[in-house]
């Protein structure tokens, strides 16, 4: 089949196959991107959703993740402190929500929190819940069965935990956690109601094969909200030398995501500044939702920029 027959099938039957997926690796780009904007059109209209986050704890991590600033394994200098006071994270919750940021996301470094940090996240959601309107998430890594209620009831309405890479690849990224401890935290948290974003990170040293492998466990775990990320090589961590990627092998990439999971919101989140347009072309490629302001430990786009962006590529911002 041809690209054009490939957006044919997805538009009538929701799905292609892997076999039909490879063969997008070497498609013609802007064909592909087309196509996949019009998959997005037909199933996602104009609808466009922002979200922001915090680093609301960093550095120490226990996880040997190879591209992450945070982890305790390596030598990077980042800043380093423990959970932020309620004061703080509430304070950024209200001015995303006032400056019309749909859902605002603390982040986290460890494995998981301990079980007195979780007590005072749940207690800093119940306050934001109380003074904004405004949807919360939360990136805490292996939360449990428990930790997961508990965040619930205090009004968490999303979690967030990237599955990386491809379940083949991701041994070469990470040794002291598993696929199967992502998915099983994404299972449970499903079970409980609660919404998943779960994506990955491109760039990695994976092949193309490998990210079509990991946007069918997306597909297969019904993910919602796929983050896009495109590796930020920095300094101190085993990938420091990777190469980093051509904004074609961003687009190409973004696209093949929307062919296969085509009703999804696929987020941009890590590494825009690597497209030299803060991802301009990526919404005319299957993108239909940003992380906006600061990453982790890189600096992003601001809100108010990346609204007049979508605003008035068409979008229209989902509140």
């Amino acid at each position: 089949m041809n690209i054009s027959e490939l957006r044919d099938k997805i538009i009538e039957k929701n799905e292609i196959n892997r076999s039909e997926a490879l063969s997008l690796i070497d498609a013609d780009l802007p064909s592909l991107c087309k196509c996949a904007d019009e998959i997005r059109e037909h199933y996602c209209r104009d609808k466009f959703d922002l979200c922001s986050i915090i680093n609301a704890k960093s550095g120490k991590c226990s996880e040997d993740c190879k591209y992450c600033a945070q982890s305790a394994h390596y030598n990077t200098k980042v800043e380093e402190y423990s959970l932020l006071d309620s004061e703080t994270i509430i304070k950024a919750a209200k001015e995303n929500c006032h400056k019309g940021v749909l859902r605002f996301s603390l982040v986290t470094s460890g494995r998981k929190p301990s079980r007195t940090e979780i007590i005072k996240i749940c207690e800093i959601i119940k306050e934001i819940k109380r003074q904004c309107k405004i949807e919360i998430c939360a990136s805490l890594g292996l939360v449990d069965c428990d930790d997961l209620k508990m965040l619930k009831e205090a009004g968490l309405t999303r979690i967030h935990n990237n599955l990386e890479s491809s379940r083949k690849f991701f041994p070469f990224v990470c040794t002291t956690h598993t696929t199967d401890d992502k998915i099983k935290t994404i299972k449970e948290a499903q079970k409980l109601g609660i919404e998943v974003c779960s994506g990955g990170i491109s760039g990695l040293g994976e092949s193309f094969e490998d990210r079509i492998d990991l946007a069918f466990m997306l597909r297969e775990l019904n993910i919602m909200s796929i983050p896009m990320n495109f590796l930020c090589a920095i300094e101190g961590t085993p990938y420091q030398n990777n190469k980093l990627l051509t904004k074609e092998e961003i687009l190409r990439t973004c696209a093949i995501f929307r062919f296969i999971n085509p009703k999804a919101f696929i987020r941009l989140a890590g590494g825009r500044y690597l497209t030299e347009d803060s991802g301009k072309e990526c919404l005319k490629s299957g993108i239909n939702s940003l992380i906006t302001g600061d990453m982790l430990t890189t600096t992003g786009a601001t809100i108010l920029s990346d609204i007049k962006m979508a605003t008035e590529m068409g979008y229209k911002i989902h509140l």
